[in-house]
């Protein structure tokens, strides 16, 4: 199915979740918040927020620097 990450499109598996998709995109050991269409998804709930076609998916990591 379709969905949007960070405003591209992407192909992922039905039933995959909030977590399974930070898993494909290797962020899954990362300090990061995601939002599904506008509405953030507590760590808690990542393993059994599953996506829909079309969900809107926004990611941000935490960037160190100086």
């Amino acid at each position: 199915m379709r969905v949007r990450v960070n405003g591209e499109d992407r192909e992922v598996a039905a039933g995959t979740t909030v977590a399974g998709l930070l898993v494909e995109l290797g962020l899954d050991k990362a300090v990061c918040a995601a939002e599904v269409n506008k509405q953030l998804v507590p760590a808690r709930r990542r393993d059994t927020h599953a996506l829909s076609e079309g969900d809107q998916i926004e990611i941000v990591t935490l960037v160190g620097g100086g």
